[in-house]
């Protein structure tokens, strides 16, 4: 399916020489006719350690650009596009992303589920698949966003990919205490890095659970939304207090000046899942239940 570029509104992320960069990627540019087609929307689990994240990338294996790849292999040119709720870095899992896309087709919604599952990667999976209104939109009718990080008090063999094994102590208590610094709304503009797709840095942290579960401390934030880095960020601060390394009169300085201190203690993508997008209606699950046993 061959294009003209150009720049979509979410222009991808390329670091070069530790800037971020917008590029140009080919999409087909017929218009879509409300008569003709039908809006998908679907929920998707993945590991996300072999893939550059969620957004489609030119030259760099992607979660958006496989699933592209194999809705091509289903539609043909009948396909469009399809559209995330949001990005998920480099490296970072999902319980349930949820997309949205158009096509003319006459498949049934399973149909379409099966036939894209077997076109896809192990690490991959398309959990369901609705029709859903011309007018619903994954990313701008998403009223929250949950993400749960998993840090390790040990070693583990089996879980490498799914956590961050930290072997200092921790203060469990200490660091509770501190995660509700972040509650409400703050700017988090030293705990992301500058990226020209993001017009606000300030972010509404609707909660923040914290949970001891055997070997695993379970960190939940719920909010409007998130920006590049910020989650993984908030945590390495969090260990850090768990530490005793920081207070949390350095949490209050890094919300309300702007440093570029937090990025030195970025958590690393392997324990941190999108868990779930909510839209208007829904609800973020009451149990914070570790993903892997250990």
């Amino acid at each position: 399916m061959r294009g003209k570029k150009f720049y979509s509104k979410e222009q991808f992320k390329s670091k070069s020489g530790g800037q971020i960069k917008s590029k140009p990627f080919t999409a087909d540019k017929r218009k879509i006719s409300n008569q003709n087609y039908s809006r998908f929307k679907l929920f998707i689990e993945y590991e996300g350690t072999r893939y550059s994240g969620w957004q489609k990338q030119e030259n760099a294996k992607t979660i958006q650009g496989s699933i592209l790849k194999a809705a091509q292999e289903v539609f043909g040119d009948a396909f469009i596009d399809i559209q995330g709720s949001g990005r998920t870095d480099s490296g970072v899992h999902a319980l349930c992303q949820v997309a949205h896309f158009d096509v003319k087709t006459v498949l049934a919604p399973e149909i379409i589920r099966m036939k894209l599952n077997d076109m896809l990667p192990h690490d991959i999976t398309i959990l369901e698949v609705e029709k859903t209104s011309k007018e619903f939109h994954a990313r701008h009718d998403a009223t929250s966003r949950s993400y749960v990080y998993q840090i390790s008090r040990r070693r583990t063999a089996f879980g490498k990919n799914f956590v961050w094994w930290i072997k200092d102590e921790l203060d469990f208590k200490k660091m509770e205490s501190a995660s509700k610094l972040f509650l409400g709304m703050n700017n988090y503009s030293s705990f992301s890095d500058d990226d020209p797709t993001e017009k606000s840095t300030k972010v509404l942290i609707d909660d923040i659970q914290i949970k001891e579960d055997g070997d695993l401390i379970l960190i939940r934030i719920i909010g409007s939304h998130f920006i590049w880095k910020m989650v993984r960020r908030i945590v390495g601060i969090l260990a850090e207090v768990g530490r005793g390394r920081k207070s949390d009169k350095d949490i209050l300085f890094y919300l309300n000046n702007k440093t570029n201190e937090p990025a030195k203690f970025t958590a690393p993508p392997s324990g941190l899942f999108l868990e779930k997008v909510t839209y208007k209606g829904e609800s973020i699950p009451k149990e914070l239940a570790s993903l892997i046993k250990i």
